[in-house]
Formats: structure tokens, C-alpha cells, sequence
């Protein structure tokens, strides 16, 4: 139950950015992750081809969370588990290594977002308590 939970927040964060990104590129680039915060276009010129594909992603790790979520078992959890722990490790490191644009504020947020997202991929593939 609490790596379904997991991924459920993981489902409801990637469906949030997969929207915005796929459906919504200009704006993803201008406004996120809120308006007035420049995450994304503080990082280089807008390119709606790389911007939609992200959101593409974002929908795929979607689908691949919802269907682990319903159909729940040790395999499918480890496997959601490890592509979202790809994800969020690359993601987290790049944006780690490249915080010098961003105001104070700024860094600290995303590295607490990407660093909880990361966190949680890592708890989805620990072992499973064994009831007693």
C-alpha cells in the first residue's frame, strides 16, 4: 500500500508537468513550475520539439505508474521503480550541476522537488517489510 501511494504521488506529479509540457510548451517554458519562476527558460531558448517531448515523458512515466498501481506486485513496483530512479537521478544531477541562473529561493526548491522525487523513486525499489 505505501509504494502505491508512492507512485501515485509520482502519477499525479507527472501528470501535472506531462499536461503542461505536451499540451502547453510556451507557457511550460515561460512559467514553470509557477509564474514568476523561470525554471525552465532560465536554462537556454525555447525549443517546443524538446519541451513537448518532455512532457511526452512525463505522460509515459504516467501510464507506466497507473498501470503498476493497479496491478501492483513485487516485479512491476521494482520495475516503475528503477525507470523512475533513472529519471529523477539524471534529472536531479543536471539540474544540480547547473543551479548558478537561479536565485537563492530558487536553487533550494528545485533541489528540494527534484531531491523528493528522487527520494521516493529509491523507496519504491527497497524490500518489502515481511509481516509478522
Amino acid at each position: 500500500m505505501f509504494k502505491r501511494a508512492i507512485l501515485a504521488v509520482l502519477a499525479f506529479t507527472s501528470a501535472v508537468v506531462g499536461v503542461w509540457a505536451a499540451a502547453f510548451p510556451v507557457s511550460f517554458y515561460t512559467d514553470f513550475p509557477a509564474p514568476g519562476r523561470h525554471w525552465v527558460s532560465a536554462l537556454g531558448p525555447y525549443n517546443e520539439h524538446l519541451v513537448r517531448d518532455v512532457g511526452g515523458l512525463y505522460l509515459a512515466l504516467l501510464v507506466l505508474s497507473v498501470w503498476v498501481i493497479r496491478r501492483p506486485t513485487a516485479g512491476t513496483l521494482r520495475m516503475a521503480g528503477g525507470a523512475w530512479l533513472i529519471f529523477n537521478a539524471e534529472h536531479f544531477l543536471w539540474h544540480a550541476l547547473h543551479l548558478g541562473v537561479f536565485p537563492t529561493v530558487d536553487r533550494v526548491a528545485s533541489m528540494v522537488a527534484l531531491g523528493g522525487v528522487l527520494l521516493l523513486s529509491i523507496l519504491l525499489l527497497t524490500p518489502d517489510r515481511k509481516e509478522t
